[in-house]
Formats: structure tokens, C-alpha cells, sequence
């Protein structure tokens, strides 16, 4: 029995492979794991970069009537706190896109968000309508960092055939965002002042940031550009690309009219007949919540009636909803809005989503360049918004909205491609 050899069952063949894979993770934490298995996690962390901005950006239209009785100024004078902040972000977004590509892309949109909240508090302690335009103006120049290169880490991170739901989740948490911000600083204005809505904001920002920082992961596709020279070519290439040039001037027309709408739409219901509070004016933003329905399912509904043909019907029914805007009725008017915001959102979810997916290099950059589009859109929307209401008030207002409507469905149906190349968008949207 001496001689008899020891059993086979008696060594672990597998244990080495087990403790090995256990071994594996060198620096397990709840970013790798959302890197690897937990993709609702990184969902829900550009969906919370989406709010933490657009909280911010839009609040104070609520109380935009409050504002203008308390500094003594007008309709035109007091919406200059939305165009200059919509201005800021339109100057600073193609160099912020500039320097993501070099930094990388969750480093830039952290920063940022922790950043937001020191013009916030400080826009609450303003004690002139022109102080209150200066820290609106600097909420502006970071508000880049988190609009332009989460929907770049968007197209770096996410395979084609999801980017476009991944931005419609983005778009979905901006118009939670937009709405929950009027409707924080509606609230808190008739209860406490206006004031504590700005500081309620900042506290939103901060909290908004820190999730963000633990649960967005690492980008794991990002190219690191050369440098910054490197990426400013890649900028100016962009401008070449007419399929992208014709995405900017789309994007030109949505917050063109979302600004002139829901700036403008506050004095009309401020006034009589309607003469709703503050808090009611908030309140009425919760027609935004149709754009978070509706926006996920964008991606699906490129896919089966095609981008080109799903936008101009999307428009047209736009159009439709600005008309009802026009009727005596509290409640069409309601209904024009939520439509109107749902159609909205869903234009720039689809927007977004072909810049992600039609730019191959630079796409920080290539982002960058739709956000200044977009938001020098939202600056002449505030401008010619505030003429075409001292020429004749809100259905003056509503004839601006048609008309670059009509803009947008020319664009998109006479310059953007039929079809886009499946060859080209096959793998996974990252730079060659």
C-alpha cells in the first residue's frame, strides 16, 4: 500500500483558475464594475450631468415677471440673464470641446459640475440686475464642460446603434433639469424670495457632481488628442463637413425657439387674463417631462422611419403645437407647450446623436461647435424674441416660432443625407 499513489481527486485542479479570477480586478470599485457589467449605472450618470446643467441654465425664467418688478426693468432688459448665459456657452463651447479632447472626458465634465455651483451662489447674492447678468454670464463659461463633452463621451462610449439612445437618456435628464430648475425657483420665490432659489441650485449642483464622480466610469475608448493645435485642425475640419454644418444650423433653430417660447410664454401668462404666480409659472414647465418620455425612444424611431424623414415630421407636428399656443384656453395652451417641448427634445436628441455618429475624429470638438450653434441660437431666440414681443406681444412671438420651423424642415430635408453609410457606422463611434 506504500506504493499505492495519491489520488487525483485529492488536487484542486480548478483552484488555481478561481483564485486567479478573483485576483483579477486589481482595483475593483463601483466604477469598474460599471464598466464592465452595470451599463444602467453610466445611463443614469450623463442622465445626471444632463440635469445638473440645465437646472441651472433655464431657472430663472419663472420668475423672469418677479425680476422685472423688482429691478424696475423691462421684458427685453430682464431676459438678458437667459441670452447671456445661453451667449457664454455658445462662445466657450468649441474650446472646451478643444481642451476634452486633450484632458479627457470625465475630468473635464467633474470639474465643471463642482464648479457650477460657485456662480450660483453667487448670482443668489446679486444686489443689481446687472450683477446678476455678470455671474449668469460665468455660469455660462462652464456649463461647456458638461453639455458638449458628456454627449462626446456619449459617441466615444457607446456603440452606434446606442448612441442615439444614450443621448435621448442625456436629453431626458436636461429636460427633467429644465423643468424641476423653473420650478424650484417658481416655488421658492413665492415662499421664501427669489434668492433661495439660486442657493437650492447650487446645493443640486454639488450633490449632482459628486454621483457623477463615483459612478461615471473611465473612458475606456477616448483617444487622446496631440495636442491643441491638433484638435483646432480637427475643428476647422468640421466646418468642411456639410452633413455636421447642416446639424449646426438644426440646432441653431431648436433653442432659438425654445428660448423665445418659454422666455416670452411667462409674460404672456403673467398677464391678464391668466395672471399666474410664480410657482404656477414653474409649475407649467412640467411640460418638459413629455421630452423624457419621449426622447429614449428616439433611437428607435431613427431606425425604423429614418432620421431625415422622423425629423420633418417631428417638426410639422412642432408647428402644430406652437398654433395652439395662440387660443384663449389655459389648457391648449398647455397642451401647445407640451407638445411643442416634446418635439423639441426629441429634435435635439436625434441632432446630437448624428453629430456623435457623423463625426469621426474630434468628436469633443465636433460637439463643441453643435453647442455653440445651438446656444448663439438661444441668444438671437432671446433677442428677436424680445423685439418681435414689443411689436406684438406673444402671437408676434408665435410667427417668429413658425418661421424658423419652416427653416429647420428645409434644412434637414434638403441637406441632410438620405442615408447614412452602414459600412461607416458599423463598429463602435470612435476616432480611427
Amino acid at each position: 500500500m506504500r506504493g499505492t499513489p495519491r489520488s487525483p481527486a485529492r488536487l484542486p485542479v480548478a483552484a488555481p483558475a478561481k483564485t486567479m479570477h478573483l485576483r483579477l480586478p486589481r482595483r475593483f470599485s463601483l466604477m469598474s464594475a460599471t464598466k464592465t457589467r452595470n451599463f444602467p449605472v453610466r445611463h443614469l450618470a450623463v442622465g445626471l450631468a444632463g440635469y445638473c446643467a440645465f437646472v441651472n441654465l433655464y431657472a430663472p425664467q419663472s420668475i423672469l415677471p418677479m425680476l422685472s418688478g423688482e429691478f424696475g426693468a423691462s421684458a427685453s432688459e430682464v431676459s438678458t440673464i437667459i441670452t447671456v448665459s445661453t451667449l457664454a456657452v455658445a462662445l466657450t463651447a468649441p474650446f472646451t470641446g478643444t481642451v476634452a479632447d486633450v484632458l479627457g472626458r470625465k475630468r473635464v465634465i467633474v470639474a465643471a459640475m463642482f464648479m457650477l455651483a460657485v456662480p450660483t451662489v453667487m448670482a443668489g447674492l446679486s444686489g443689481s440686475l446687472s450683477a446678476l447678468i455678470f455671474w449668469r454670464a460665468v455660469q455660462g463659461l462652464v456649463l461647456p464642460a458638461i453639455f458638449a463633452v458628456t454627449v462626446a463621451y456619449i459617441g466615444d462610449e457607446w456603440p452606434h446603434h446606442e448612441a442615439t439612445t444614450a443621448a435621448g437618456i442625456y436629453s431626458s435628464g436636461s429636460s427633467i433639469g429644465g423643468f424641476s430648475g423653473r420650478l424650484f425657483t417658481g416655488l421658492l420665490a413665492d415662499l421664501i424670495g427669489w434668492r433661495a432659489g439660486f442657493f437650492a441650485l447650487a446645493g443640486i449642483a454639488l450633490a449632482c457632481a459628486t454621483a457623477v464622480a463615483f459612478i461615471l466610469p473611465e473612458e475606456r475608448k477616448f483617444v487622446r488628442s496631440e495636442g491643441l493645435l491638433a484638435s483646432a485642425r480637427q475643428m476647422l475640419a468640421h466646418v468642411r463637413n456639410g452633413q455636421l454644418v447642416a446639424t449646426y444650423a438644426v440646432g441653431f433653430g431648436v433653442l432659438f425657439n425654445f428660448i423665445c417660447t418659454f422666455t416670452y410664454v411667462s409674460f404672456h401668462l403673467a398677464a391678464p387674463p391668466y395672471n399666474l404666480s410664480a410657482s404656477w409659472l414653474g409649475a407649467l414647465f412640467v411640460v418638459y417631462l413629455t421630452g423624457s418620455v419621449l426622447a429614449p425612444w428616439t433611437g428607435w424611431a431613427v431606425g425604423r422611419f429614418g432620421r431625415r424623414r422622423f425629423m420633418v415630421r417631428v417638426i410639422a407636428l412642432w408647428m402644430v403645437g406652437i398654433a395652439l399656443t395662440l387660443a384663449p384656453s389655459l389648457a391648449l395652451i398647455i397642451a401647445g407647450l407640451a407638445i411643442s417641448a416634446g418635439c423639441g427634445l426629441i429634435c435635439q436628441a436625434v441632432s446630437t446623436g448624428y453629430v456623435a455618429i457623423t463625426a469621426k475624429t474630434g468628436r469633443s470638438s465636433a460637439v463643441g461647435l453643435y453647442v455653440t450653434s445651438f446656444y448663439v441660437g438661444g441668444s438671437f431666440g432671446a433677442a428677436f424674441g424680445g423685439i418681435a414681443w414689443n411689436f406684438g406681444e406673444w402671437p408676434s412671438c408665435v410667427a417668429l416660432v413658425a418661421a424658423m420651423l419652416l427653416v429647420m424642415a428645409g434644412i434637414v430635408y434638403f441637406a441632410w443625407a438620405r442615408r447614412v453609410p452602414a459600412a461607416k457606422e458599423v463598429g463602435p463611434i470612435e476616432p480611427p
